[in-house]
């Protein structure tokens, strides 16, 4: 997906970018995080994010809530974050069951509805292949989330994502849980690393499922 929009800002994601300019990663009541989609726009709007994208875990049910939400505080003055689509879809990479991040796709696109039923699908359509075919098929990007999360390591996880076609990898994570959110170092590092080396997107968020968007 070399000409989406969102791509140019992907490229200048960098450590300092989450949580107070971007937020790729996030999740309401939708699936298990505690925020309604209004109270994650508010906290949003109060941090100054630039860009956001919620991705409850097989549900796109906040993406149009959220999106009236801050299109009346647009229309009020107030500055709004661009909000991107995104959804959490659990799939199998190299026989390992991973959680990828669909962004920026058309909203409500027919090839994502496997992955909009609340759990995770079966059969062909839970492999990386399949959802990465289907991510495309309906506009978006398709992002390894947490790499360093898995029972495989992400020196072979993302080689193994890059060799399919996946576009990207989220780069900047707190794998220490703190409850205010800052990348982790050295396993970072070593991600953003390796993602640049195999000329993949670098992507961030909070992974919030509590109360607070600085947190997870």
């Amino acid at each position: 997906m070399a000409s989406h929009p969102l791509r140019a800002v992907l490229e200048q994601v960098e450590a300092s970018s989450c949580p107070g300019r971007l937020n790729f990663h996030c999740h309401t009541i939708h699936s298990d995080g505690s925020l309604r989609p209004e109270q994650l726009g508010q906290q949003a709007l109060a941090l100054g994010l630039e860009h956001l994208a919620v991705t409850d875990h097989h549900s796109t049910l906040a993406f149009a809530p959220l999106q009236q939400w801050f299109a009346s505080r647009a229309e009020q003055g107030s500055a709004v974050p661009t909000l991107w689509s995104g959804v959490e879809i659990s799939c199998l990479l190299e026989s390992c069951l991973v959680h990828v991040l669909a962004l920026g796709f058309e909203p409500g696109h027919e090839a994502l509805e496997p992955y909009r039923q609340g759990q995770a699908p079966i059969g062909e359509e839970l492999q990386a292949a399949s959802v990465l075919n289907r991510i495309h098929a309906a506009g978006g990007l398709a992002l390894l989330a947490h790499p360093g999360r898995y029972r495989l390591s992400f020196q072979r996880l993302i080689p193994a994502a890059a060799a399919l076609g996946f576009d990207g990898g989220e780069a900047y994570y707190d794998y220490a849980m703190q409850p205010r959110w800052q990348p982790t170092p050295v396993v970072c590092d070593a991600i953003a690393r390796l993602l640049e080396d195999h000329a993949l997107l670098r992507s961030c968020g909070t992974d919030t499922h509590g109360l607070e968007l600085r947190g997870r």
